[in-house]
């Protein structure tokens, strides 16, 4: 056996039974850190467990391994560490208000700037911790939200989860700096009360914004999912966030639009209608002749009203005598709201009034002149065509 003498031999100012537990914590919790932190999580899945069902046992492992094992590699850094001593010191020199006249010096040890790092990471991981955690609780939510047929809650979820978030990252930083950069955090936030007003009219939109997104939340004028149409973007709502709304387009482009503006200006929820109109303008030859225009008018709106895709609310009626032609105004009301069927449903009474006014023997006109002239014909001109026939 080793002499007990030998562990205590000095060198750089630590002993070797120093420096021994200093490698054996540090290899323990190198070696042990996957497997505690599994462990751990685990263990704080059964404060979860009546929330959640054992499906999500994996999602919070996954969530929470990162960030523990982090904070268990620094616990064990910190105490490893804090088994030698750290003899070197820097004196940190205070002046008063007189120039260049030394008031007092205080002495900071290597060892007081490894504790205040430590301390600044391990707080940074126990909050980390917490907002995987909320991470975890909105992804069992939003699970259990996309159970329901009501959309609000899955437009509430996220929200909800970026406000809380914001409000741990608050807590942390006011922790970070009263417990390691020893700030009164009490008198910091007085202090910030008469700054506060600045900083308000200096993030006024930015709160207008914020106001914006409770408004649409409590107003509901649209929930996720919605096809809307604001400002003359349009498209799926994705997510409402404080500031903004994120629209997918129909060219599946992310249009990103301010809270207020989606509040403030007109806008239309297209998912809350109940069909689509088609409204159009055909022109006929003015070569048709009445009766013929009056048969085109009568089949086309019998045809629209009795199709399965629409309802009876459709007409057809002669407008207007155009520069070209005969214009006839058709409107009706397509009662699918998936895009592609509507597509389909239009197409197929396209088509169908093409051949209702070639079955009526009339043509659709297009842009032409005629050019009448009221001259009489010359001799000389008589004579040229006679010319020609010879």
């Amino acid at each position: 056996m080793l002499d007990s003498a030998f562990f205590e031999q000095i060198f750089w100012g630590n002993s070797v039974r120093a420096y021994c537990l200093f490698g054996g914590i540090l290899l323990i919790g190198l070696i042990f850190k996957r497997i505690v932190s599994r462990l751990l999580s685990k263990l704080l899945f059964k404060l979860f467990k009546r929330f959640s069902n054992q499906s999500h046992d994996e999602a919070f492992v996954s969530l929470l391994i990162k960030p523990i094992e982090i904070f268990i590699l620094l616990t064990t850094l910190y105490l490893s560490i804090n088994q030698l001593k750290h003899p070197l010191e820097v004196d940190i020199f205070h002046y008063s208000k007189l120039v260049g006249k030394v008031k007092e010096k205080i002495p900071v040890s290597i060892g007081d700037c490894i504790d205040r790092i430590f301390l600044f990471m391990i707080i940074l991981s126990t909050f980390w911790i917490i907002l995987r955690i909320i991470d975890f609780i909105s992804h069992v939510l939003l699970h259990k939200a996309s159970l329901t047929d009501n959309k609000s809650d899955d437009q509430l979820v996220p929200f909800l989860k970026e406000l809380f978030k914001t409000i741990v990252i608050f807590i942390g930083f006011f922790t970070l700096l009263g417990f390691v950069f020893e700030v009164n955090v009490l008198t910091l936030i007085t202090g910030l009360g008469i700054g506060g007003i600045a900083i308000a009219l200096a993030a006024k939109e930015s709160l207008e914004n914020l106001i914006g997104s409770f408004t649409i939340f409590l107003d509901k004028p649209f929930v996720v999912g919605d096809l809307v149409k604001v400002d003359g973007v349009e498209g799926t709502v994705e997510k409402v966030g404080f500031r903004s709304t994120r629209i997918r387009t129909s060219e599946k482009t992310m249009a990103t639009i301010p809270n207020r503006g989606m509040i403030d200006g007109v806008l239309e929820n297209l998912s809350l209608r109940n069909s689509r109109k088609v409204s159009f303008i055909i022109g006929l030859t003015y070569e048709t002749n009445s009766e013929s225009l009056r048969k085109i008018i009568a089949e086309i709106e019998n045809y629209i009203n009795n199709h399965v895709g629409t309802n009876d609310d459709g007409n057809a009626s002669f407008k207007s005598f155009g520069d070209s032609g005969l214009n006839v105004e058709v409107n009706y009301f397509v009662t699918t709201l998936t895009f592609s069927e509507y597509l389909k449903i239009r197409q197929e009474i396209n088509l169908e009034i093409m051949d209702i006014v070639m079955r009526n023997k009339s043509d659709f006109a297009y842009p032409t002149q005629r050019l009448i002239s009221d001259k009489p014909t010359s001799v000389s001109d008589k004579e040229v065509g006679n010319d020609a026939m010879d």
